[in-house]
């Protein structure tokens, strides 16, 4: 295969604090900019990116705005995960109006690809998305491009976590080697990915480290996680530790919180509420504390020293585990990466696509 680096200019749309940008710029694509509404991406994205970031509502957004970042390289690729929410399967109630707001934005994302008309379009959504009739629509606005999408176990590409995301590559370039099947890795567990932090207790921050933190506990919530096993749920507990919710036939079919992680497994799915014994099996496999903000970081596969505060800011649970949880992991922003810049060197040369053996 041509050993020449594709100049690949990319613009990262709902960008976050960066994850899919720092994946794809791990894989060789040079991101111009990122894109997101809310401020305190900012930090973040800049400080381990070098990319501009764009604190900017893409519902807003002019498609000449992203021209002048995409045409920096021989190639253009628009890129991003639009907000996830109207898929999830928690909180459904009473949500039609936003959820309609953010419908809005994955077709406004197809609407800058069919304006714009990138070389090259990834997205990356929850696997939910694909069954909606939004998808269709979305797909519509990629008409003249090859297309493949599938729903990855990121498991299966080194992300220690039992994930599931919809990814979709398209390209204007040619119809082969779009799919993640080549970007297989070894699973990787919580053990290979945290287990080297220095123990912290509940309450407690790490001196070098402030995103190395966990929340307090309660002296109930102490009593639970001294009785909890990794891989184990409430339901081995004494009686007495049983929440009241749970004791009722409506609750008795939610195992899994108040869970500790296994050290030789992949985490569960990291969320918005990761830093909460309660919220989910967070809890550290063998610390009597839930995983800190850093742990959470690391088992998305953000680098150690990945930045998320300036120096003397404070640790806010709420907004950090939201940033951390709604985050693309780097890691599979890199087997995306990886796949476009294989597919485009093999446009280059002329020959099939042959999978890269340099990410893993």
């Amino acid at each position: 295969m041509n050993d020449r680096i594709p100049d690949i200019a990319a613009v990262d749309l709902f960008c976050g604090v960066g994850g899919l940008t720092h994946g794809l710029v791990r894989s060789g694509i040079n991101v111009r900019a990122g894109v997101d509404l809310d401020p305190h991406c900012r930090y973040p994205f800049e400080a381990n990116n070098s990319a501009p970031f764009l604190e900017r509502d893409v519902n807003d957004l002019k498609a000449d705005e992203l021209k002048s970042y995409l045409s920096q390289g021989d190639y253009s690729l628009l890129a991003g995960c639009a907000p996830c929410q109207p898929f999830s399967t928690y909180s459904q109630s009473g949500r039609s109006k936003k959820r309609g707001l953010d419908w809005q934005l994955v077709l406004k994302f197809g609407s800058l690809v069919a304006e714009l008309q990138p070389d090259l379009v990834t997205m990356e959504n929850v696997a939910q998305l694909a069954q909606h009739s939004v998808f269709k629509d979305f797909l519509k606005c990629l008409d003249g491009y090859s297309v493949h999408y599938s729903v990855v176990e990121c498991a299966k590409i080194g992300v220690p976590q039992s994930r599931k995301r919809l990814v979709l590559i398209a390209s204007k370039l040619d119809n082969a080697g779009l799919s993640l099947d080549s970007q297989t890795a070894p699973p990787r567990t919580v053990r290979q990915e945290i287990s080297k932090l220095p123990a912290i207790a509940a309450g407690e921050q790490h001196a070098r480290d402030p995103l190395h933190t966990a929340p307090s506990l309660s002296e109930m919530n102490m009593r639970r996680i001294r009785a909890s096993k990794p891989g184990g749920t409430w339901r081995d507990w004494e009686p007495e530790l049983i929440a009241a919710c749970h004791r009722k036939a409506t609750g008795a079919t939610y195992p899994s919180v108040y869970g500790r992680m296994e050290w030789d497994a992949p985490a569960p799915t990291i969320t918005t509420q990761c830093f909460g014994f309660g919220n989910g099996r967070f809890g550290h496999p063998t610390q009597d504390r839930a995983i800190s903000l850093r742990e959470a970081a690391m088992l998305q596969t953000f680098p150690r020293n990945y930045k998320f505060l300036p120096k003397g800011e404070p640790v806010r649970f709420n907004r950090l585990g939201r940033l951390i949880g709604n985050a693309v992991p780097v890691r599979l922003g890199e087997a995306i990466g990886t796949v476009i810049m294989d597919h485009v060197r093999s446009v280059e040369s002329g020959k099939p696509t042959e999978p890269s053996d340099r990410l893993f």
